[in-house]
């Protein structure tokens, strides 16, 4: 008996709290996930990591054993110094003396990868101004960003998706939910391929060093707003049309004039398609399990108990007025001991 009670009040507390269960059930699974993730790039990426260590020392052990005259510390400082440079984006090397980081399209890319907060890292503003400028540039340009993402977004999807959903649905009868899940999919594969597929296959045809596999892994970094900056388009030595190629990209990038209406029309489409996934049925219930339960505002409820209050006392009050009226309803008529009128008499 004590078992069977303990058992219930358990199953009580467990649909009683459904919700924080399921909020803990996600939180394990997403610290689950990050040591997935760790444990996977730590085993592909470490062999990779000490085989490049061990080129490096060996060449600078060949460098320093071909230049005697040049001692160990003295390369350590030239090198510390180079490396500092080029985190900032200025390399030292011949080839790429001609490019510059800071001219208008190279400067009209970075203020796209601020706003969009992609942030490649392979440019880096070097003064203290510029630092200062590049914060109260973020604090405003990032929510601006975002109001004008959103409204945008807002207007495609009337076109994008409700309102061919709706056709649809009325058009043909079919179940609204089917024709929203098959809508997405074909959605999804449409902006996969405009901004994923074909945008991969141009930059390995453009960027000499990049492969397909590359030039997608660029592509989806870029539009997921990670910016690695391990790829940068535009920057190869002799790059043709370097500064209408880095505008188009900021479409997708600076100095490329396609880059930055890439990058842009990207995000938006990017934008549609989660959207687009949000307002399905299936995804709405599944996010209904993790959150809290709406709790009716305490207004609100005041609002309901005052009303309640109310017609609880018109219905006291009206009671005794009934009764002081029951007397005057019910009057006996007089008449007299003859039957009589007794106005007649």
């Amino acid at each position: 008996m004590l078992q069977s009670l303990t058992s219930n009040s358990c199953v009580r507390l467990i649909q009683s709290n459904r919700s924080a269960w399921y909020f803990l059930f996600l939180v394990l699974g997403y610290v689950l996930y990050l040591i997935f993730g760790a444990v996977v790039f730590s085993s592909v990426e470490l062999p990779y990591e000490d085989l490049l260590r061990q080129d490096l020392r060996n060449a600078k052990q060949q460098f320093l054993q071909e230049n005697k005259c040049l001692s160990e510390d003295r390369l350590e400082t030239f090198l510390a110094k180079a490396l500092d440079a080029s985190n900032y984006g200025v390399s030292i090397l011949n080839n790429a003396s001609a490019n510059w980081n800071w001219d208008f399209t190279s400067s009209l890319f970075f203020a796209s990868t601020i706003l969009s907060t992609t942030g490649y890292g392979h440019t880096a503003p070097l003064s203290d101004g510029g630092k200062a400028f590049c914060i109260i540039y973020s604090v405003i340009g990032i929510p601006f960003t975002l109001l004008f993402l959103t409204a945008v977004v807002q207007r495609i999807m009337v076109f994008s998706t409700r309102r061919p959903i709706m056709y649809v649905h009325t058009r043909w009868g079919l179940s609204k939910p089917f024709v929203a899940l098959v809508h997405a999919n074909l959605l999804a594969v449409v902006a996969v391929s405009c901004f994923f597929l074909i945008p991969a296959a141009i930059f390995s045809a453009l960027e000499g060093d990049w492969n397909f596999l590359e030039s997608f892994y660029f592509c989806f970094i870029s539009l997921s707003t990670i910016g690695l900056g391990d790829y940068v388009p535009g920057e190869a030595f002799n790059q043709r049309f370097r500064e209408l190629y880095k505008l188009g990209i900021t479409g997708l990038l600076p100095e490329n004039w396609e880059f930055d209406v890439y990058l842009l029309l990207g995000l938006i489409a990017m934008l549609v398609v989660l959207e687009t996934f949000c307002e399905l049925q299936q995804l709405k219930q599944l996010r209904k399990m993790f959150y809290l339960q709406k709790e009716k505002p305490v207004d609100r409820l005041a609002i309901m108990d005052h009303d309640q209050l109310a017609f609880s006392a018109v219905d006291h009050t009206a009671s005794p007025q009934e009764e002081k009226t029951e007397p005057f309803v019910d009057v006996p008529v007089l008449t007299s001991p003859g039957g009589d009128d007794p106005m007649i008499r």
